[in-house]
């Protein structure tokens, strides 16, 4: 089997979820890799350097480096441009176009879905209202090609024999937008490189993108309120607006190196996250650590926390279920009162189901039966 595997973009700023599968994903199959723009073949710091990556004809526009996003409306021309005839197979990565590669009756193609693309589907109004875009007579034009968008990308989703969700909250979106049935393969999360740390110090964490829908605002002002110790990490548009609000109890580090993160992540008292996730990366590394997660209770975490409620004599965590200023301090009041009932060793037992080895395992699998069933005819 000759396989190609498709992402959307490479940089060195793009480091999430997605590109950590991308890569267990190249530990899994022999494959030829592809996306829109690639910068991390030549980014001596990457695992990727040195390594040839097929792109499209937005690598050489202006400022491409800094993200395509900028150039939306020619994502869909741009991805249906790969060439992909000579691969027996055909694995696309996909959060917004990758999924939409033309393939041959003759090529099996298998999607790995991170998202349908947020900004087109359930939080078009959220980005709408957060974007200079989203107003006036340029809001005109952009709910006009948001709603094109949403017609290409549905089309282009029957493009995918087979898809995989990154959690069962994935599997939901896909089957609202696309009418397409996916099997859930949780993403591999490299809990080995966590430490685990029983002696907690008095502060707590948070990392994250700052951008506006993962709601560290609302943490940060959470926290202003509690007059507790907390630390953000991370970098994005709204450091700017987030430090003007933080008072002196609350560090704002920015952007930091992964061995910052995992010394702050073992330490920290809890981990604070208030975004709806599809997943959450991070709060599987929290828990890696040890630490216990107070989490917006909705999304992929119903699915990686062990809420204390429901779970009185088991608990990873605490859910609050608005993201809103009160929810949150209601919930870590909660924690404070309930610490005890926490043990590192139990948090960390449940990190233990995202590994990279059960990751291999179930996409291996998946694959091999989506093979037999498209390569070898029925009787």
């Amino acid at each position: 089997m000759k396989y190609a595997l498709v992402h959307e973009w490479l940089t060195p700023q793009a480091t999430g979820g997605s590109e950590l599968v991308v890569r267990e994903i190249l530990r899994c199959i022999n494959a030829d890799l592809y996306a829109l723009i690639d910068f991390e073949s030549t980014n001596s710091q990457s695992y990727l350097f040195g390594r040839k990556i097929g792109t499209t004809f937005l690598q050489h526009l202006p400022f491409s480096r800094n993200g395509v996003q900028k150039y939306l409306p020619l994502l869909p021309l741009a991805i249906e441009q790969l060439d992909l005839r000579a691969y027996d197979a055909i694995v696309s990565s996909s959060h917004t176009v990758a999924k939409a590669v033309l393939a041959s009756p003759q090529q099996l193609h298998v999607c790995y879905c991170h998202s349908p693309m947020r900004f087109a589907w359930d939080m078009t109004f959220d980005y709408l209202r957060s974007s200079r875009m989203g107003r006036g007579l340029p809001g005109i034009a952009t709910r006009y090609l948001l709603h094109h968008l949403r017609q290409w990308d549905a089309i282009a989703a029957n493009r995918v024999d087979y898809f995989i969700a990154n959690s069962h909250h994935t599997a939901r979106r896909i089957w609202r937008c696309y009418r397409r049935p996916a099997t859930v393969i949780y993403p591999p999360v490299d809990i080995d490189r966590f430490p685990v740390v029983k002696d907690k110090q008095d502060f707590y964490l948070t990392v994250s993108r700052l951008v506006s829908y993962k709601q560290v605002s609302t943490i940060v002002r959470a926290f202003n309120q509690l007059k507790k110790p907390l630390v953000v990490i991370g970098t994005g548009s709204e450091l700017p607006e987030i430090r003007k609000l933080a008072q002196s109890h609350v560090q704002i580090l920015g952007a930091q190196p992964n061995d910052v993160v995992e010394k702050y992540m073992a330490q920290a008292k809890a981990f604070v996250y208030a975004a709806l996730e599809d997943f959450g990366i991070a709060i599987v590394e929290a828990q890696a650590c040890g630490t216990p997660v107070i989490a917006l209770g909705a999304g992929g975490a119903l699915e990686t926390v062990r809420d204390l409620h429901r779970y009185p004599d088991s608990a990873t965590g605490i859910f609050f279920l608005e993201q809103t200023v009160d929810a949150l301090v209601a919930a870590v009041e909660k924690f404070e009162a309930n610490w005890v009932a926490f043990d590192s060793d139990r948090i960390r037992t449940q990190a233990t189901q995202f590994t990279p080895k059960i990751f291999e395992e179930q996409f291996l699998a998946f694959l091999e039966r989506s093979c037999q069933e498209f390569f070898v005819p029925s009787s």
